[in-house]
């Protein structure tokens, strides 16, 4: 198993407007969007940045392309491997076809159906292993080992990092000034890129990661400054499950400006409020920082808040209401 060979630094704003040229004519320019219902909840003005209308379903089809695409042909040659609960695992499938490269893909045995499925339509090659991070870590090594293909770490990479940027790229361009951000946290791809392009564009904008109670490894370890693991995870935002690597703890210390809470509870009904009011679909991940401004996890009323809805893949045969 081989590693890309981007450099080890973060991505400033130049590499995040070079992902955006690598992977425009390949991904959608997602919608923004705003709702008068949840508005007069919140007393806010909410834009949401709609990643659920992504290819895959997802914005990391943004990451996974940029980092598929930035390889040279001889990382490239034997394929690309990685390991993930869903969405990364569609991304990376998906970019691999796009490049007409295998993709052999690690999924742990409780990842939803319907993200098993919709890698096998991209044409990953699934192998399952046990739903610990170190069961896919030893997985991912061993096939690596075997196939020689290249590692496409799902957040731990700067081409990742850089191609996740472009969704809040595209929201500071499309939205105009925001005073906040609000931005589900797992591993920290999508929060890291997020505070990066806004640093890089918009430094008066304050960067919030929203995470689960259940799952609040990266909220432990902001407080702390010390990368704390992230526990039994037991939260239906199963895209929140991982945990932060050094690379996204660093970014976010350096960039973020706070990481708040929401309970199970909390997730359910901002999931089923978006569905019944914006009449779109989101996943429970997506629906951790529409919670977070719903209630009051951090302050929003008053003010322009962008949020970043991540995905919209759900399993419809197991519906939490």
């Amino acid at each position: 198993m081989t590693f890309q060979s981007p450099p080890d630094t973060d991505p400033d704003l130049d590499a995040i407007r070079q992902a955006y040229g690598r992977i425009a004519p390949h991904l959608h320019r997602t919608p923004v969007l705003t709702s008068a219902a949840l508005e007069a909840l919140t007393g806010a003005t909410l834009i949401f940045k709609g990643e659920n209308f992504q290819k895959v379903g997802a914005f990391k089809a943004r990451g996974a392309t940029n980092a598929v695409l930035a390889l040279n042909d001889d990382e490239a040659g034997a394929g690309v491997i990685t390991h993930s609960s869903g969405n990364h695992a569609a991304a990376l499938a998906f970019a691999a076809r796009l490049r007409g490269i295998p993709a052999h893909i690690i999924m742990p045995s409780t990842a939803p159906a319907v993200k098993k499925a919709a890698v096998a339509t991209y044409g990953g090659l699934i192998t399952e292993c046990e739903p610990t991070l170190a069961a896919r870590e030893e997985t991912a090594a061993r096939v690596g080992a075997e196939t020689g293909a290249t590692l496409i770490h799902p957040y731990d990479n700067p081409a990742i990092i850089a191609g996740q940027a472009t969704a809040a790229l595209e929201l500071i361009e499309d939205a105009g000034p925001l005073d906040l951000i609000l931005v589900p946290v797992g591993g920290g791809g999508l929060v890291s890129g997020t505070a990066l392009a806004a640093a890089g564009l918009a430094p008066d904008t304050r960067v919030v990661a929203c995470e689960p109670a259940n799952a609040d490894d990266a909220r432990r370890s902001f407080q702390s400054g010390i990368l704390q693991p992230v526990g039994a995870a037991d939260t239906i935002a199963d895209g929140l499950r991982t945990q932060l690597c050094e690379r996204t703890f660093r970014i976010i210390r350096a960039h973020v400006h706070d990481i708040v809470t929401v309970t199970e509870t909390e997730i359910v009904r901002a999931m089923r409020l978006v569905w019944e009011r914006m009449k779109i679909i989101i996943e429970p991940s997506s629906a951790v920082p529409v919670a977070a401004a719903l209630n009051a996890a951090v302050e929003v009323a008053g003010q322009r808040v962008g949020i970043i809805l991540s995905g919209g893949n759900v399993d419809l045969g197991a519906l939490p209401f």
